[in-house]
């Protein structure tokens, strides 16, 4: 998202752009309800994907005689695109209009879908994927956008925490949802379930969302920056990836990615308009956070990549089983994020973000109790509980500490890259974590072999956990007094694998 500094247009009376002196429409209207239930739509399409797909990757492999590269590439490449354009996304629906590109990106994403659900084989499968992730940058900014910019400014707050309770709800239900469709209709209706949804998502949005954009926004899009932001970590997930081949191109892949990743960094400190500032890091407390982020969400991304796998492979859970076994994870996130943010405001950011991670640690080290005929109440439940309450702990603060870390004319841009950041980091995790724990490439299909590179997988993420803790207690320390409270979405929201993103700012609000 770009630097919502300049106040955003509200929508005119008759949903046209502009009309700075307009109201807004009530959220207790039917037109308001609409617009909910529009942006619930769009968000929910982009939060399922995030949640089901895991669930039907052992299935994905067999059926697609597929490797466990190919299984990688099938997560990554959603989050590839959609960590390095995300940022793109939000600036792109500022200037020419938030409901066109959250419609364009809600068309692209099911688009992306239908050829996931038909996709004859692995090459077109992680194609399909790259472009659904795509059309979740366009839209996952946008949903929350539309709120700010549509909604009257004195029903904003609830709207928001209706909006992020029903994406609560989605993202609870989304493991269940996508092993019953798994072991149900089968593993394409995890991505072909979207085409419906998209289908009565795009005309009540075209019909009942008014346009709003940022009339201040100015300046090229750093199409260059978002170029070598995703290119290098292209490369370095390659290389990652096929790094147990020895190849000279994954070398050179991984040479490119580096060389790559400077060159970013050298062309976003000399751009007028970079795409990531480098300005926004001389907040030590917005450095020190993101951080903490790259460690946690790395682990997240790593332990819920692997942990459906161990339990269908090796515990010999169904696939609707697996997801089942993770609800209490987002359910505990769904019912306690309010009073976790509460208790940050209370106590300040440095205790949740040091517990949190320790806790998350624990949880994954208890989860190497889960074995062949594991048992859920003696051996499953208590690690997700445990994770579960370790989650609570720090993503809520978390998220609320990015936010107080910078002015606030700056939320929006720095939680687009706190958000960025820990899809990037989920990103690298899955490439990397298999390599670190030697899983060959067939793995997955033999219970032994991958139970035993479980073992060794969990305490890696366990240790990332605990370093972030180590930055946490060493850097973090409560934001100056006068900076802005924690926003509605940060305080209802499942985090597993990214932080939530903060709209624009919205005139009136």
């Amino acid at each position: 998202m770009t630097d919502p500094a300049p106040p955003a247009a509200g929508p005119g009376p008759g949903g046209d752009p502009g009309g700075d002196s307009a109201p807004g429409v009530a959220l207790r209207s039917a037109r308001g309800r609409w617009i909910l239930l529009a942006t619930v739509l769009g968000s929910t399409m982009a939060l399922l994907d995030s949640t089901v797909v895991n669930v039907a990757l052992p299935r994905i492999g067999r059926d697609l005689g597929a490797d466990l590269a190919v299984l990688q590439w099938t997560v990554n490449a959603y989050l590839l695109t959609l960590a390095g354009l995300i940022l793109v996304g939000g600036a792109l629906g500022d200037r020419f209009g938030r409901r066109k590109v959250f419609v364009l990106g809600v068309v692209w994403f099911a688009a992306g879908s239908l050829l996931c659900g038909l996709a004859p084989n692995a090459g077109v499968l992680i194609a399909a994927r790259a472009l659904q992730g795509i059309g979740g940058a366009l839209l996952t900014p946008g949903s929350l956008a539309l709120i700010q910019g549509s909604i009257r400014a004195g029903d904003r707050a609830r709207a928001v925490g209706l909006w992020s309770g029903f994406g609560g709800v989605g993202a609870a239900v989304g493991p269940f949802l996508g092993g019953w469709l798994v072991d149900g209709p089968g593993w394409r209706w995890v991505f072909l379930i979207n085409v419906p949804v998209a289908a009565l998502c795009v005309p009540v949005a075209l019909r009942h969302v008014p346009e709003s954009r940022d009339p201040q926004a100015h300046g090229r899009f750093d199409v260059l920056g978002a170029v070598l932001g995703a290119a290098s970590l292209a490369l370095v997930t390659y290389a990652l990836i096929e790094a147990r081949t020895g190849t000279a191109l994954v070398v050179a892949a991984a040479a490119g990615g580096v060389l790559l990743g400077v060159a970013f960094v050298y062309v976003e400190r000399r751009r007028p308009d970079p795409m990531v500032p480098p300005s926004i890091f001389s907040s030590r407390l917005f450095t020190a956070v993101n951080l903490v982020t790259l460690c946690v969400y790395a682990a997240f991304g790593g332990f819920f990549f692997l942990v459906v796998l161990q339990l269908q492979v090796v515990a010999g859970y169904s696939a609707l089983a697996a997801g089942a076994a993770l609800l209490p994870t987002t359910v505990l996130m769904l019912l306690l994020s309010a009073r976790s943010a509460a208790l940050g405001e209370r106590i300040g950011p440095r205790i949740p973000l040091t517990v949190g991670p320790l806790l998350c640690a624990a949880g994954m080290l208890l989860m190497l109790r889960v074995g062949p005929s594991a048992s859920y109440v003696r051996d499953v439940l208590p690690a997700l509980v445990v994770m579960g309450a370790g989650m609570v702990t720090l993503v809520a603060p978390l998220t609320a500490t990015v936010l107080s870390s910078v002015d606030p004319g700056r939320a929006g841009l720095a939680s687009g890259i706190n958000n960025a950041a820990a899809r990037a980091a989920g990103l690298l995790a899955v490439a990397a974590l298999p390599l670190l724990a030697g899983m060959g490439p067939d793995a997955y299909l033999s219970a032994g072999a991958f139970d035993a590179a479980f073992g060794r997988a969990m305490p890696w993420c366990a240790g990332v956990l605990v370093l972030g803790s180590v930055l946490a207690w060493a850097t973090v320390r409560t934001p100056p007094p006068g900076q802005p409270h924690p926003h509605q979405q940060c305080r209802t929201q499942c985090g597993v694998t990214a932080p939530p993103l903060e709209p624009p700012a919205a005139a009136g609000g």
